[in-house]
């Protein structure tokens, strides 16, 4: 799959690209406050990834390694380097992305994350069966059943159905089944230590999905970190309180920005 042929949603012509991976149920619709409240400041681009939304199926499976070098080719189409900004899988997906592809990304923001549901076993399990129950349940009502688990219970209603109708919109088989078996298989805890760009983690105060504890290690592994908790976020923190998530963005790529510059060596 080309970078040409995956769907992408833009906002913005100026400043640092900012790259924008959604979660396993869910699709660039998920970023609209980023595409809205950040554009002013950034290039952001949002992704469908492969199999989802308005991206065609790959042409077969995908493993996280081939979901993270299909969004190295969607930067490289773009220019050089970009901050990468990774919500739940789309966070996993980043940080394999750092990985494999150091020099494609120039700072991290992982959000309401984990390490990969390989991590444990009945996580992983889980994970599997997701596919199966897409299967039996369409993307309507799969949605329906998941879609309010990822909000807080103080979200307001709109936001709920929001989730709902794009979780519904987004996903499909085979995509989400790599997506799912990609994240089961993925244990991330022995290589955060590589990340070499400098990364913020941020998550919801009230994330039951992923959880509290599970960005914590994120942010206790990668030895360039910030962690920020925002307050009165489930675990789409980017979309329940998107004023506060866009500050926290904004301040990190402004720090990270001003650092590259200030390293640089002053011509004579």
């Amino acid at each position: 799959m080309t970078a040409a042929s995956v769907h992408v949603e833009e906002a913005g012509s100026h400043g640092p690209l900012l790259l924008c991976l959604h979660g396993i149920g869910s699709s660039s619709a998920a970023f609209a406050p980023q595409l809205s409240g950040l554009s002013s400041h950034a290039r952001v681009v949002a992704w469908d990834a492969p199999g989802y939304a308005r991206s065609p199926d790959p042409e077969g499976p995908l493993d996280l390694d081939g979901f993270a070098d299909a969004a190295a080719d969607v930067i490289r189409s773009y220019g050089s380097s970009a901050h990468v900004l990774g919500v739940s899988w789309g966070g996993v997906i980043a940080v394999r992305l750092a990985t494999r592809h150091p020099d494609l990304v120039a700072s991290l923001v992982v959000a309401d994350s984990s390490p990969g549901s390989g991590t444990d076993g009945s996580k992983a399990a889980g994970m599997r069966a997701r596919a199966e129950e897409l299967a039996a349940l369409g993307p309507r009502t799969f949605a329906e059943r998941r879609g309010p688990r990822l909000v807080s219970d103080r979200a307001p209603a709109a936001l709920v159905e929001r989730v709902v109708d794009a979780m519904a919109d987004a996903v499909r088989l085979p995509g989400y089944g790599y997506a799912a078996e990609a994240m089961a298989g993925a244990d991330l805890r022995s290589e955060l230590s590589a990340v070499t760009a400098p990364a913020l983690v941020v998550c919801g105060e009230r994330d039951t999905v992923t959880g509290v504890e599970a960005s914590q290690v994120l942010a206790g592994g990668l030895h360039r970190s910030a962690y920020v908790i925002v307050k009165d976020a489930g675990h789409l923190a980017n979309q329940e309180q998107s004023e506060r998530f866009n500050a926290w963005v904004l301040s990190h790529l402004h720090i990270v920005t001003n650092s590259r510059t200030h390293s640089r060596p002053q011509k004579g």
